[in-house]
This record gives structure tokens, C-alpha cells and sequence, in this order.
């Protein structure tokens, strides 16, 4: 079962509502609330918004980066905060020098 099948199939049994009355509610047929609950379809944000709030409920959204146990991108954090002002520039300088010297060596190539 998806998560909008399960989400909408919990919130109609909380509101105490059979498919046909959630139907009735949000101007619908009942097969189209027996195919989101089954998972045979999977509604839009919208029409899942819409048969929520028939039901009596608000959908809100939210996301959160999720952990990762290890990020190569954090591996010279330390390193860098550790750093002065001064010395961090010099770091982007000397970025700055290896991507423009790999354009130029890459200057007329078919890029993938």
C-alpha cells in the first residue's frame, strides 16, 4: 500500500466515514476513493489535499535533510574551519586557478 492509499484510508476511518460518504463529500465516485485506498492509482497532491480535507483534515508538508552515516562532502570541514580568513581564500584562489587551467586543457573537446 502506497503512503497516499494508507494516509487517505486512515484519515477516512478516523473520521468515522465509509467511502461512499467520503465520496459524497468531495464530489467524487466511490471507486475513485476504493482505487487511491488499494493503491491502484495514486491521486495528485491536489485531489489528495482535497479528499483529506472532506474528511475533516489538513495536509501540510515539510522536509528535512535526512542523515547520511557518512558524506564524502563533510570530510574537510574541520580542515577548513580551522583555517583563517586569509588561508580560505587562498584555498579559493587556488580552486579558482585548477578549474580554469582544466577548461583550458579541456578547450575544443566533446564534453560527455
Amino acid at each position: 500500500m502506497t503512503g497516499p492509499a494508507r494516509l487517505l484510508l486512515s484519515a477516512r476511518r478516523t473520521a468515522g466515514l465509509t467511502q461512499r460518504a467520503l465520496a459524497r463529500r468531495a464530489r467524487t465516485s466511490q471507486s475513485v476513493i476504493a482505487r487511491i485506498e488499494s493503491g491502484a492509482t495514486s491521486p495528485s497532491w491536489k485531489t489528495l489535499e482535497h479528499l483529506l480535507k472532506r474528511a475533516g483534515f489538513d495536509l501540510q508538508a515539510s522536509f528535512t535533510m535526512s542523515a547520511r552515516a557518512h558524506s564524502h562532502m563533510l570530510d574537510d570541514v574541520a580542515r577548513i574551519l580551522s583555517l583563517t580568513p586569509e588561508e580560505r581564500l587562498l584555498e579559493l584562489r587556488n580552486a579558482a586557478r585548477f578549474f580554469a587551467a582544466a577548461r583550458r586543457v579541456d578547450n575544443g573537446r566533446v564534453r560527455s
